[in-house]
């Protein structure tokens, strides 16, 4: 496998581009930004190259535009895969609700899959063996994409308002063009909108209710949790709860308890 070095070198040469060009093209950067973080002189651009040395985030920056390569490539290239963001994010297990800033709102269509055809979903199997890849899309739904506003939020470990519907740990997806809080039309408590809201307190993922002028957010029945009501221009719908990705197994056993339960 090639090293960081190595690959630097090789996509310049490629390019033609000599160590000045690439000096005058980090010149031209730094002075649109009017910072000199962005320049690589040609003593640095050889420490990349032959020494090992790793790039400044700014410096790696400049080498993607100057070499026409995403910025996500040349950061994996010094073992920083922003692909793995989602399965990484698990090492960090905050205590409470939050809204997510670090998946996309927007995916990428680059490991298209579909469910095989010969799937018989009555019975159990591994899944990896029945998924093989899309063919072409049409334009008309790729133009669609685009237009859906999905977000995602993380249920913080010391919150078990939708335990254990949603238990302590889950990730999930919202859907923030559904923001109004439906009154009915649900028959089941799986059925039911749940939503993320945030308050002066932060985030809390619930079920919600108007009264009186007022937002009430209503645990699961089997929380130990209790029901909230917060003032309307006090609390913001971020959107309904569209997905899930939970934990199984009992919560408390890993990360500690919630108050009302005893270990």
């Amino acid at each position: 496998m090639k090293s960081a070095s190595s690959k630097l070198r090789n996509v310049r040469e490629k390019l033609g581009l000599t160590m000045g060009d690439v000096e005058e093209a980090s010149q031209r950067l730094a002075r649109k930004y009017n910072n000199e973080a962005y320049l690589i002189t040609p003593g640095r651009l050889s420490d990349f190259e032959t020494k090992g040395a790793i790039p400044s985030i700014v410096r790696l920056y400049s080498l993607a535009i100057i070499y026409r390569r995403e910025f996500g490539e040349l950061l994996s290239w010094f073992g920083v895969d922003l692909n793995q963001v989602a399965s990484d994010i698990e090492v960090s297990k905050p205590p409470r609700t939050h809204f997510s800033e670090a998946l996309p709102k927007n995916g990428e269509l680059k490991d298209q899959v579909r469910i095989d055809p010969g799937l018989d979903p009555r019975r159990t199997s591994t899944f990896a063996p029945l998924i093989e890849p899309w063919g072409p899309l049409s334009a008309g739904y790729l133009e669609q994409l685009p237009t859906k506003r999905h977000s995602y939020g993380y249920i913080g470990m010391d919150d078990f308002t939708m335990y254990p519907l949603l238990p302590p740990g889950s990730f999930i997806q919202i859907d923030e063009s559904r923001k109004r809080v439906l009154r009915a039309g649900w028959r089941s408590e799986y059925e039911r909108p749940i939503y993320l809201i945030q308050t002066r307190d932060g985030y809390i993922c619930s079920w919600c209710a108007h009264a009186n002028g007022e937002l009430v957010l209503l645990p699961h029945p089997l929380s130990p949790m209790a029901p909230q009501t917060v003032r309307v221009p006090e609390a913001d719908v971020i959107g309904q709860v569209i997905g899930a990705a939970i934990r199984l197994g009992d919560p408390r056993k890993e990360d500690g308890k919630a108050e009302g339960y005893e270990t």
